[in-house]
């Protein structure tokens, strides 16, 4: 027998979910540096394009689900939760998403998707690690401790070793660990939400976009909502592919497998994205990696492989801990 979370999603189509969400993110920031370069668009107006766009779609596609089932799908009762806590973490949860989308893409238009990238989704399963054990108990240990160590380490070498400040800037940096910090607070609060497998995982991420796209829809406009007219078909096709497939089947895939999946499990499972980001960087995008940025993110993702190392390991554990009490 193989070990099960309590909800409804098995662990393995859960894992799976996580693979192809993360895959797909790591397309998202070469498209924006694409849309930099000609629509006039700022991090904060693709932003909101990009999760009102996707909040569209996860309608469509609900509405289209539901017509074709003939009925909406009944979730499995879960703990009771009051009403006010539970829009509180779904406004949370929200927010949390508008922080990181927009953070990241302001990373990506100051120092490149390739350092961008990693420094963001490299810092996010280290503070989501400290999270699940300040919020969930659940403790790092000493290989915990010193895959945490090393991952400030790996930030540290990117952001003293750039080029003269030409690849690595100190502005982007901080924009990059923001972010993290989003996808963070977002993962934390979101599997939170789905534990006991009665939270529709769909349902939460249309109520997490819509929150989203209210906070952004005011900053947006103000720091200029529309593409510019030259190229505007292209812009267009790009805006529409980033609300489609690293956004609207990205995230409704990844609530859905948090669920199923511990949330140092899925961060872990999502540095899929900075490797596949940084390759598109570097062979499509002409973006160059210095010796010294390429240590770093050495440096850095070995020590977050060194985390999903310890994390197996525990979830081993508790798998044979619990099994005796099984059946």
């Amino acid at each position: 027998m193989h070990a099960t979370s309590s909800s409804a999603l098995p662990v393995g189509r859960g894992l799976l979910y996580v693979t192809i969400a993360a895959t797909a993110w790591g397309t998202a920031g070469a498209a924006a540096a694409l849309l930099y370069r000609g629509s006039g668009l700022g991090p904060l107006a693709l932003t909101f394009w990009r999760t009102f766009g996707g909040l569209v779609l996860l309608l469509a596609v609900r509405a289209l689900l539901r017509r074709r089932s003939g009925t909406a799908a009944v979730p499995a009762p879960a703990p009771y939760e009051p009403p006010r806590r539970r829009l509180t973490r779904i406004v949370m949860a929200g927010v949390a998403l508008a922080v990181f989308q927009a953070a990241y893409f302001a990373a990506v238009e100051a120092t490149g998707l390739a350092v961008g990238t990693v420094v963001t989704m490299g810092a996010g399963p280290v503070l989501i690690a400290i999270g699940a054990r300040v919020t969930m108990g659940e403790r790092l240990g000493a290989g915990g401790v010193l895959a945490v160590a090393g991952a400030l380490a790996g930030l540290a070498i990117l952001v003293l070793g750039g080029d003269g400040g030409a690849t690595v800037r100190p502005a982007g940096i901080g924009y990059a660990l923001l972010s993290a910090a989003g996808c963070a607070a977002m993962t934390l609060i979101t599997r939170r939400l789905g534990k006991g497998g009665g939270s529709d995982p769909y349902a939460s991420t249309v109520r997490a976009f819509a929150v989203g796209a209210l906070c952004l829809l005011p900053l947006a406009a103000v720091e200029g909502l529309w593409p510019q007219a030259h190229d505007l078909g292209r812009s267009l096709c790009l805006l529409a592919y980033i609300a489609a497939v690293p956004t609207a089947l990205a995230y409704g895939l990844y609530f859905a497998g948090l669920a199923a999946v511990r949330a140092a499990t899925a961060s872990v499972i999502s540095l899929i994205e900075p490797v596949s980001a940084a390759a598109i960087a570097v062979l499509f995008l002409g973006e160059r990696l210095t010796m010294a940025t390429a240590i770093g993110t050495g440096v850095l993702l070995t020590a977050v492989a060194a985390l999903a190392v310890t994390e197996a390991r525990g979830a081993v554990t508790a798998a044979r801990t619990a099994a005796p009490v099984a059946g």
